[in-house]
């Protein structure tokens, strides 16, 4: 079974997926969405609530993480901590895999923020970030973490 959960919060209204107990995706959208009542949904609202009034660093939810390469980029970005930053070289080198690959999971990441794709950076830049509002809304997430220094 599938519900969805809306937040509205500074990035605008986030819509939260659940499918089968855990979180599948994450993705703007001005749509209404009825509330589906599940308490994993309610809690990952909160949780978001929370990270963005700065009271909560980390997310602990149970994800859904995608299969393959994708995956465990999923995982790789969790790993790191809030306000800290890597590049997609650094994830290549421990994945075995090339900066570019990185970066297209990195862009196919279906649950942004909650899994943090906006701390990847390039070697010599921010690199994408597949969200609306693009490279804005990754500096924007920087920002809130206190690691905008990372970007002079």
């Amino acid at each position: 079974m599938t519900s969805q959960a809306a937040f509205d919060g500074p990035l605008g209204r986030l819509v939260l997926t659940e499918t089968g107990g855990a979180i599948t995706r994450l993705e703007w959208s001005g749509a209404e969405v009825a509330d589906s009542g599940s308490p994993l949904l309610d809690e990952a609202c909160r949780q978001l609530g929370e990270y963005f009034a700065r009271r909560q660093q980390e997310f602990e939810l149970p994800l859904a993480y995608a299969q393959g390469l994708t995956g465990a980029v999923m995982r790789a970005m969790c790993a790191i901590p809030f306000g800290q930053t890597r590049t997609y070289g650094d994830l290549a080198k421990d994945l075995g895999a090339s900066a570019q690959a990185i970066g297209q999971a990195c862009g196919a990441n279906p649950i942004p923020v909650v899994v943090p794709c906006h701390r990847i950076l390039g070697a010599t830049g921010l690199g994408g970030f597949s969200a609306p509002g693009g490279v804005e809304t990754k500096v924007a997430l920087l920002k809130h973490e206190g690691a905008a220094s990372l970007l002079i």
